[in-house]
């Protein structure tokens, strides 16, 4: 017959905080191990892929590490990744450029008419 294995937190429910491993101890009896959640990445905001370079911990976490192992240097970095941030400053740069494009053509005409 299997040995039983008593719990040694006070919630009994199966829930995801309260997952657990049966383990045998060098003593030959089995314990219960509780485990921590799984980490998730951090995600790039815009496409939502993990941002590379950027290590997957427990929210709580990253107020121990450095500041930066938590970001990228780069614009919008630890934010979005880096075909995002190329994407938004070629857009920020393309309106920029019509925008001028616009001004000239309006200044062009004023100066045709007179």
């Amino acid at each position: 017959m299997a040995q039983r294995v008593t719990l040694r937190k006070r919630t009994p429910y199966n829930t995801t905080s309260n997952r657990r491993r049966v383990v045998k101890t060098p003593g030959g009896k089995l314990v219960y191990h509780h485990l921590k959640k799984l980490a998730t990445s951090p995600k790039c905001g815009d496409c939502g892929i993990a941002l590379p370079g950027i290590p997957a911990l427990r929210p709580r976490q990253y107020a121990t590490i450095s500041k930066t192992k938590k970001t990228v240097r780069r614009a919008y970095g630890g934010s979005r990744c880096g075909d995002c941030t190329k994407s938004r400053i070629l857009r920020a740069f393309l309106v920029e450029e019509a925008k001028i494009v616009k001004k000239v053509i309006k200044s062009q005409e004023k100066a045709g008419r007179k």
